[in-house]
Formats: C-alpha cells, structure tokens, sequence
C-alpha cells in the first residue's frame, strides 16, 4: 500500500484534516493551563517537565528510527517486516529506561522516575502506530489521536490534581492518554514475533540510514530539552525550570499543532517526487508558515507579561517576560517545525545531522550565555537573537536545494 498523496488537493486535504483535529487537540490544554497552574506548583511543574523531557529523549529513538522509513516501504510485506523491527527494538529500549528508572529513583529518593519505561513504550508504541497510520493515509484515524493524546491529557492532569496527585498525577495522566490514542490508531501487534530473522536484518540493512543518521539527529534534539531543564534548574531552582517548562509548553504549542499537521501530509508526498518538483512544496509551505508566525512573535511582544498574569496569575508575570524574550525564536521553530521530514524524503540525512548538532550548539551556548547574563530572561533574548541567524541561514539551503542526479547535495 502506498503512502503517496499524489495530487496536490489531496495534500491540502490532508493538511486541513490532520489540523482540524490539532486544533482541537491543542484547544484543551491550552484552555485548561491556567486551572492546572492553579492546582499544581511551579516545582512539581519542574520536576513534571524534566521527567517528560528524559522519556522523550527515550522515546524518540526507542525504534531506532526504523518507524520512519514506512512511507517509504515498497510493498505491504516490507512494512510489516519493519513493524516487527520496530518493535523487537522498542522492546529493548524499554527494559532499559526501567534499569534508567530504577537508578533515578534511587538517586533522588522518589518514585515517580519509576514511571520512565511505561512512558517510553507508549510514546514509541504510539510513534509506530502514527507512522502505520500515515502510510496507509488515515488521516482522520490520526486526528482523533492527536485529540485523545493531548486534550485527553490535559483533562486527566487536571482531574488528577482535584485528587492532589501531584507529581505522580502529571506524569500518569499523559499516559493514560497516550495509550487510548495508540488502541485509536490500532498497532497490530500479531505475527511480529515470526518474521524471519533474516528479513528483519534486510530491512535494517536497507534502511540503515535511519538509526545511524536520523537517530542521533532526533536524539540529540530531544535531548537539547533535558540540558536546557537541566541547565535552568541548576542555575536558577527547581521552580524556575517550571516555569522555563510552561513557557515552552504554551509556546511551542502551535508548531506542534501545524507543524505535526502539515509534516504528516508533506512526508509521503515528497518521498513521491524528486528534488525538482518538491523544492517547490517546500518553498510554498515555508512561506506560508511565515506568515502565520509573524503576528504570533507580534502578539508576545506586545502582551507576553500581561498575557501570562491574566492567564496564570500575578506568580506567573516573569514567564510572560520570558515569553516576550523568546518570541523570534518560536516564529522560527514554527516554521521549521514541519520541516525536518524534507532532508529524509531527499535522503539526505547526513547533511541533516550536522545542521541539527550545529544548531543544538548555538542554542545551548546562547541559553548558557543568556542564564550567566540576566537570568531566564537574558537566556530567551540570547537565545532568539543566536536562532534567528541559525534558521534564517537553514531556510535558505532548503529553498536553493541543488538537484543532481541522485537528488543530493
């Protein structure tokens, strides 16, 4: 089954069906922040924030990257024997996020770190059931997802708080979530432990570039959030690396909304296409995006602090300086966001990897900067001024990608 969209009214479909339900997803946490600032505190915000941060950076390689070379499968067959990859390799990472856990807990004389493999067996579940899903273009099987795994989550966070759950509640809650949202998307787990090892090793061989390029690139991105927590909490508290969490939350909210709508339908149509005819995509979905960004940046500018204080209450004003400092750095992310499955369509990975190390520098340099200067807020103005050169440079290569013979660099 192919999961090429080849008209491009089946791409905009696609995008506004994969939206629609992101809408809808974001619409409940971010409605229900303000009461779940109100039933939890900056500190248990913090320690929730870090704890996602790590699974994430668990989960995000949990199938070596395999999951994302299904759009590009030739046949059923192949799919499914990278499924059975997929999950033999989920299986391992998870018993090792619980020798992870077990040593955190330990460390920190809690036990809500003995949460981890759960967390990184539903979030990798649930990336393969996505990428399943994508290939056979479910789209509105993805939608209802979106909205189980997010706005699901949000509404159990807060009825877990009116439990005084604490921290316990923030991080189960999402989980419950998350796991509704993989029987949604019904990853068939049947027949995966009779694929021949041999076909198992084929498809590895074949895909290859996914762990060994395309792993360490979205391991290290994921990671860049636990380092960035990691460097605040030191530096500032606990409390402070919540409120650096929630800012990041609220702002980044709308990338993931369009940007996880618009790379699941830009995906499989530029793995259809050559260099030529998808730089064009490409071009047009950047300038579209921009737009969309600018009055964002414009509206934390103009309201940040205010906007956080009405929202959060008068503890939460900082944040919304914060908020202000990082706003060209967020209209950027948003419009990179989605971009990031183009150099895997182009099958240039490499290059790919290196501009996200190169850019995981800068930003780790300017937010260690900016905390030394003025505290979080000289840590979002250095960071906004350092990434706004970075993507503007990244933008550019992506628009003039050259076109050779193999469609590489």
């Amino acid at each position: 089954m192919s999961g090429v969209i080849a008209p491009r009214t089946g791409l905009l479909r696609a995008v506004f069906t994969l939206l629609a339900g992101g809408a809808l997803a974001q619409l409940l946490p971010l409605a229900l922040g303000p009461w779940l600032t109100r039933l939890y505190s900056p500190a248990e915000f913090g320690i929730y924030h870090l704890f996602a941060a790590v699974a994430a950076t668990f989960a995000v390689v949990a199938c070596a990257r395999y999951e994302f070379a299904l759009p590009l499968a030739a046949d059923e067959s192949e799919a499914q024997t990278l499924r059975a990859l997929s999950l033999w390799l989920l299986a391992g990472s998870s018993l090792i996020a619980a020798l992870v856990g077990a040593l955190w807990a330990w460390s920190v004389a809690a036990t809500w770190p003995l949460w981890l493999p759960l967390a990184v067996m539903a979030l990798g579940a649930l990336s393969l059931a996505t990428l399943l899903a994508t290939r056979a273009q479910r789209f509105k099987a993805l939608a209802a997802a979106r909205v189980v795994q997010h706005g699901g989550g949000a509404l159990a966070q807060g009825l877990a708080g009116m439990a005084q759950a604490g921290v316990a509640g923030l991080i189960a809650a999402p989980l419950v979530a998350a796991l509704a949202a993989l029987a949604l998307l019904r990853l068939r787990l049947a027949g995966w432990l009779r694929v021949p090892r041999s076909q198992l090793a084929s498809a590895a061989c074949k895909h290859r570039d996914f762990p060994l390029l395309n792993t360490p690139h979205a391991f290290a991105g994921t990671l860049l959030d636990a380092l960035a927590l990691s460097l605040v909490a030191a530096s500032q508290g606990v409390a402070a690396a919540g409120f650096w969490g929630l800012v990041m939350r609220y702002l980044k909210a709308p990338a993931t909304l369009v940007g996880g709508a618009v790379s699941q339908a830009l995906y499989p149509r530029l793995a259809g296409q050559g260099v030529a005819s998808g730089r064009g995509d490409v071009r047009r979905t950047m300038a579209t995006l921009a737009v969309l960004a600018a009055p964002l940046v414009l509206l934390l500018w103009a309201l940040g602090p205010w906007a956080f204080e009405t929202a959060f209450g008068a503890a939460w004003r900082d944040a919304g300086a914060v908020a202000r400092a990082l706003a060209v750095y967020i209209g950027m992310h948003f419009i990179a966001s989605p971009l990031a499955v183009v150099t895997m369509a182009w099958n240039a990975q490499a290059w790919a990897l290196k501009v996200a190390l190169l850019g995981q520098g800068v930003f780790v340099a300017a937010l260690a900067a900016g905390l030394w200067w003025r505290g979080l807020q000289g840590a979002g103005w250095a960071v906004s001024a350092a990434m706004a050169l970075f993507f503007g440079w990244y933008f550019w290569r992506l628009a003039h990608w050259p076109v050779t013979a193999e469609g590489l660099a």
